[in-house]
């Protein structure tokens, strides 16, 4: 009776003691998850601080925005449509000057032209009668999809105005079936592309103001980088093949400049996206207007060319050096 007491005793106790250590465990887990979470933010505002700079001017562009809908006389103007200049800045503002630009334009022009056709469209309708004007207004919805979609798929439209073309299909859409319910489709159409100019016209503003981030900069910095890690390599490379034992501690410093260069080969993408946003912005700096940004994807290109030629090479010398390290080794036993 009293082992069977004890036992039972014991039961709690254990029960109690096991919930204690797996609250203990969890809250280390928390705190773990934490500084980790801290130390991975640390990490990125260090490599790039003007991603905390391009966070605080989103979050001062939604503010100013916002203003219209928190003030009265503002929000009596536009009313609900005042959400759209909110939704506008979520998706138009980008990291560079050019990027937001050329969204922002692109939203804005397609959102005019979209409307002017919708609300055409609508009325042209209207005039079939009741009976026609859903089957016509159907057939101008599928029309305008289909024409547009297949445009996209042109090079030049994709790289340039993939996004207006989108923003065309969802207005279009939007401005001329809502007509069908709605009455009053002039003013609704008015308010919506007023809102969205208003806030394609903050995210411009505060981007260009607030200190820009310019994708030529960029694309000149990436280039000339790229160029700056061959002229490395072949300045290291021969160094690297003729060491003497004594520069073996050295070597692995050089190591480091001579695997820079395949960093080269993956920058088609990134150059082609930065020099796409570059012809968005205006003169800045020494980049005057209408600079040539086509040269530099040229450049980009034979520099890859070159880093191909360098990475074969590299390959080769590798293996030659190893078969030699081997033949040594097999004269030694």
């Amino acid at each position: 009776m009293e082992i069977a007491s004890m036992n039972n005793d014991e039961k709690p106790s254990n029960f109690f003691t096991k919930g204690l250590l797996w609250f203990k465990s969890l809250h280390e887990k928390i705190f773990t998850k934490i500084v980790g979470i801290a130390k991975q933010f640390k990490t990125i505002a260090k490599d790039d601080p003007r991603r905390v700079i391009h966070s605080l001017k989103v979050g001062l562009s939604l503010t100013l925005v916002s203003l219209f809908y928190y003030f009265q006389p503002l929000y009596n103007g536009f009313g609900v449509s005042t959400m759209w200049a909110i939704m506008t800045v979520v998706v138009v503002f980008e990291f560079s000057v050019g990027a937001t630009l050329g969204k922002g334009l692109n939203r804005g022009m397609a959102t005019l032209l979209a409307g002017a056709l919708g609300v055409g469209a609508h009325y042209l309708a209207s005039a079939t009668g009741k009976v026609v004007e859903p089957i016509l207004l159907g057939l101008f919805v599928f029309l305008q999809a289909f024409a547009l979609t297949f445009i996209r798929f042109f090079p030049q439209v994709k790289a340039r105005y993939d996004y207006g073309m989108l923003i065309l299909i969802l207005t279009f859409c939007l401005v001329s079936i809502s007509g069908f319910r709605v009455d009053e489709i002039v003013d609704m159409a008015h308010k919506r592309i007023s809102t969205i100019f208003m806030g394609a016209s903050v995210c411009v503003i505060v981007s260009i103001v607030v200190c820009p981030v310019w994708a030529g900069e960029d694309l000149h910095k990436l280039v000339a980088q790229n160029m700056e890690k061959l002229g490395k390599f072949l300045e290291g490379f021969g160094d690297e093949i003729f060491k003497s034992s004594e520069d073996i501690t050295e070597s692995k410093v050089t190591k480091t400049s001579l695997i820079e260069y395949k960093s080269v080969l993956n920058s088609k993408n990134t150059e082609e996206t930065l020099a796409n946003f570059a012809k968005w912005e205006p003169g800045h700096g020494q980049f005057k207007y209408r600079h040539p940004w086509k040269q530099y994807l040229k450049i980009g290109g034979l520099t890859r060319q070159c880093a191909c030629r360098i990475d074969a090479l590299n390959a080769y010398i590798n293996s030659e050096i190893k078969k030699l390290d081997k033949g040594l080794m097999n004269l030694l036993h």
